[in-house]
């Protein structure tokens, strides 16, 4: 073939009010994804064939074709699996986001908050393949790791079919009845903090049919980071229900029709900071304990899709229509927070997002695959403020200790479209270009739009050797919620009002991505990887906590810096299996130019002329962990996270680091066998073993809300039984 097929695509794309992207290709990930020979090349494109609607070979088939249409094309990836999972120290009750540390390049933060490779949150969640738009709390609380056969955290140049939030892609691929067989298992894990975790599930097929159903629910005393280097956090206390279901039919050998859903109730106590001293009078108080505030937040997501999955010729396909819906209420201590802060804000939140989505593979001869989709969503948010706050003399001093009722609520809606067309090239048995375009399209306040460009370049340098290259331009829309310049003029004259309005309409950022690495394997048992990257930004985005209340708001630097550099070592031969991940990174910022009146004016005059480190930047980062099976029902463990410290103020904003840390997690695992009874699955874990007070924040630095520690040691006992 002298000629792209992609060359045909782009005259149509082009038309289109949006823009289009491209990526790149690993020969061996998507051979391995077709169940081939990554040494032949030509294997790339065969279709599996299916001759009679059997259970295995249908849903594998199925599973291989859902494989071809988001292949691991050149983009940086670690994959983590169910027994990976099992062999964390808290097994399947670990929290998604304690599961993605494990992972180079993703930093710990506040709330369950991750950054991967300097960015802030931006992270794009996908199961079985369909875009689940992130919750307003994130799904780091939300998702449950029993759900999970594999997770994989794409970054780097990614793929056209990855798009808007781009820091990372969490693909999860959930367990089946197909795998599994009919079955079920009940389990509870207990210990610190009265930490208590019951969860059940059941799986099964019976002829076209597959199902897969898991729920928990948790409540301990430690729900959010403690502000203080306690062992015990004050008033902590949460209540966390979770469950997820996936239930598929075959309707023929080539097609398959899938819904899954999920749903997440969590309730948090908002931790107190004692010996705090009150700013304000209240009516005829002037002393409060802040050790006795009662401050509570829920947070409740939901979500179903509906997805059709099959082939139709040689084209492989998935079509999805699906609906989230994320709700947030924050309720104050109204004196107490009136006493402290000025203001006491009963804040509530509310997202609904109607999504569209649809995929295609095509093979073109024997060298091209074409692929190419669409991507729609229209979403729904409504923000509420029930504030109460002191009057204001001229020069700002409290005039009267009689608070005063303000009311603001906004609504929004928000249109998100787009497009992507890639043609994965084999130029020869070793080397792989991926390219395209991608076109994105998002009406807010305003609307924005860019056509962007991506290449990759694979080359599969020996059998044990993957080098890859590539580019990517990115563009990143804002949060949907914002605050609107009328709702902040409300507050002109009293404690809550603020110095500079500036500009309230977030941008979205646009940036220029390059990556390069290479992975070797080392004989049977050894797999070493290094990858540098480097972003250049426009209209770089960033969150920050303002208030009281656990949610974020966005705002935008003119621009932005984020460099680094990830090594990663992975071993598994016979019952020894380990891991070391290390990354070094910096990430900079310069200029806000959007929701100013956040922040201090003099915070405000230092950045419009300096380059600052971002807060959630990290110069070092490490994880690791090793897992030894002692004979066939017994296994020790042991994992590690370190880090140099996120940022907070020195002699100028974000100018100095908090110190190093390190925490060290043990575990041993045994399976009991009891007569009439069968086995039951025992896992003990201690946390940070060594008992190591560290602090993720200090409540200082641009967009930092409050103090954070990291877990004091905690003992947990998991029994899990399987039926």
């Amino acid at each position: 073939m002298t000629h792209s097929p992609l060359a045909l695509a782009l005259a149509v794309a082009l038309a289109m009010p949006f823009a289009i992207h491209a990526t790149v290709a690993d020969p061996a990930a998507t051979a391995a994804a077709h169940g081939d020979d990554p040494a032949d090349s030509g294997s790339r494109n065969r279709q599996p064939q299916v001759q009679d609607l059997d259970a295995i070979s249908v849903s594998g088939a199925l599973d291989q074709a859902r494989n071809a249409l988001s292949p691991d094309t050149g983009s940086s990836q670690y994959v983590i699996d169910h027994k990976a999972i099992a062999q964390l120290p808290l097994g399947a009750s670990t929290p998604i986001n304690q599961v993605l540390l494990q992972a180079p390049g993703v930093v710990q933060d506040s709330y369950g908050g991750l950054h991967v490779r300097g960015d802030h949150a931006n992270l794009q969640y996908r199961i079985n393949g369909v875009i689940i738009p992130e919750s307003i709390g994130g799904f780091g609380q939300s998702l449950d790791a029993r759900t999970i056969h594999t997770v994989k955290l794409l970054d780097g140049a990614l793929p056209a079919q990855y798009g808007l939030r781009t820091a990372a892609v969490v693909d999860i691929t959930t367990r089946s009845g197909h795998d599994l067989g009919n079955g079920g298992s009940v389990g509870i894990t207990g210990g610190s903090n009265g930490t208590l975790n019951p969860n059940a599930s059941v799986w099964g097929s019976h002829d076209r049919w597959r199902w897969f159903f898991t729920g928990n629910y948790m409540e301990n005393d430690a729900g959010i980071e403690n502000p203080t280097a306690s062992r015990k956090p004050i008033h902590d206390h949460t209540n966390q229900a979770k469950g997820f279901g996936d239930i598929s039919y075959l309707i023929d050998k080539d097609t398959r029709l899938s819904f899954l859903f999920g749903v997440a109730n969590n309730r948090f106590d908002i931790p107190n900071n004692p010996d705090q001293t009150p700013q304000f009078g209240y009516l005829d108080t002037v002393n409060f304990n802040s050790a006795d505030l009662a401050q509570r937040q829920r947070e409740s997501t939901r979500f179903g899709v509906l997805a059709l999955q099959g082939k139709l010729g040689a084209t492989d396909y998935q079509v999805s229509v699906g609906q989230r819906y994320s709700g947030l209420a924050y309720a104050p201590d109204r004196i107490g927070e009136l006493m402290f802060n000025g203001v006491a804000s009963g804040v509530t939140r509310s997202n609904r997002a109607s999504t569209l989505q649809a995929d295609f593979a095509t093979p073109m001869g024997d060298h091209h695959t074409l692929r190419y989709g669409v991507y729609g969503s229209f979403e729904r948010a409504a923000s509420g403020n029930d504030a109460w706050v002191f009057p204001v003399d001229a020069d700002g001093n409290q005039a009267s200790t009689t608070p005063v009722n303000i009311l603001d609520a906004s609504r929004l809606t928000a249109r998100t479209w787009s497009a992507y067309v890639q043609d994965e090239w084999s130029l020869g048995a070793n080397w792989t270009l991926n390219y395209g375009l991608r076109g994105d399209r998002y009406q807010l306040a305003r609307s924005e739009s860019q056509l962007s460009p991506r290449a990759g370049l694979v080359w599969q340098a020996t059998g044990s050797t993957v080098v890859h290259a590539g580019y990517s331009r990115y563009f990143t829309p804002p949060a949907t919620e914002m605050i609107a310049s009328s709702n902040i003029a409300k507050f002109d004259g009293t404690t809550n009002a603020v110095a500079d309005t500036g500009n309230n309409t977030p941008l979205a950022e646009r940036s220029d991505y390059f990556d390069a690495g290479i992975s070797q394997n080392l004989g049977s048992a050894w797999t070493v990887g290094v990858d540098a990257y480097y972003r250049k930004v426009q209209r770089l985005q960033d969150e920050g906590q303002f208030g009281s209340a656990l949610v974020y708001s966005t705002f935008n630097y003119a621009a932005g810096r984020v460099k680094g550099v990830e090594f990663t070592a992975n071993y598994e031969q016979g019952p020894l299996s380990a891991y070391f991940n290390a990354s070094l990174g910096k990430a900079i910022g310069q200029r806000i130019i959007t929701s100013q009146y956040n922040f201090d004016p003099d915070d405000l005059a230092y950045v419009n002329n300096h380059w600052i480190f971002l807060d959630h930047d990290q110069k070092l980062t490490s994880s690791g962990g090793i897992n030894v099976a002692l004979n066939d029902s017994t296994r020790v463990g042991a994992d590690y996270l370190f880090g140099s410290g996120l940022r907070k103020d020195g002699d100028v904003p974000n100018g100095a680091s908090l110190p190093a840390y390190f925490q060290l997690n043990l575990n041993v695992a045994h399976d009991f066998a009891f007569a009439g009874f069968g086995k039951l699955h025992a896992q003990l874990a201690v946390i940070n073993a060594l008992d190591r007070t560290y602090e993720l924040r200090d409540g200082s630095g641009i967009g930092v809300g409050a103090p954070q520690f990291g877990p004091r040691r905690g003992v947990y006992l998991s029994l899990q039984k399987d039926f």
